[in-house]
């Protein structure tokens, strides 16, 4: 049997909280802040703690996103080479399924950083209803900033479509 045969598991993170951006300053700019560190640390913990170390991490070019990666792996959830995908800064559920289509074949576990409503939209759809009820019951209730849903799929990343997956466990700061 063929580890896709097995399942793999994909995580997909809301950015941990991040502070305003300046007067006239980017978007894209804004940093995590003192708070938000420690939730992506406590999320790379648990992820440890789960068993779950990434194969691929996949973030959004924003710097809040790319420093939840780098906290997120502080706190212990061992990574591979971090790939920065410029479309998920300002993407659409569309988009970010055609990221994770594009994952690497034999990747087993990737995690994507992203943003809301993207991210929550994702989940919502890959999983379709599909999955733990208390997961889901959590997820209705909002996807606050360092939030992680935690879905299995079967098959191929390039297969990978909405209903596809089903929700294991979601995870709120």
């Amino acid at each position: 049997m063929t580890r896709a045969a097995e399942g793999r598991t994909l995580v997909l993170v809301r950015h941990a909280e991040a502070a305003a951006a300046p007067p006239g300053g980017a978007d894209r700019e804004r940093e995590l802040t003192e708070a938000g560190q420690l939730q992506a640390q406590a999320l790379g913990r648990w992820l440890h703690d789960q068993g779950l170390g990434c194969d691929e991490v996949i973030t959004s070019p924003a710097t809040r996103a790319m420093q939840t990666v780098d906290e997120v792996a502080c706190g212990g959830c061992s990574e591979a080479e971090v790939q920065v995908e410029q479309v998920l800064y300002q993407a659409d559920a569309d988009d970010v399924l055609r990221v994770l289509r594009e994952s690497t074949v034999d990747a087993d576990m990737v995690l994507l950083v992203g943003h809301a409503p993207t991210v929550p939209q994702v989940v919502s759809l890959l999983a379709d209803g599909e999955g733990e009820d208390d997961a889901h019951e959590a997820l209705s209730h909002g996807f606050p900033p360092g939030a992680a849903a935690v879905l299995r799929y079967q098959g191929h990343w390039s297969d990978l479509s909405y209903g596809s997956a089903v929700l294991e466990t979601f995870r709120t700061p």
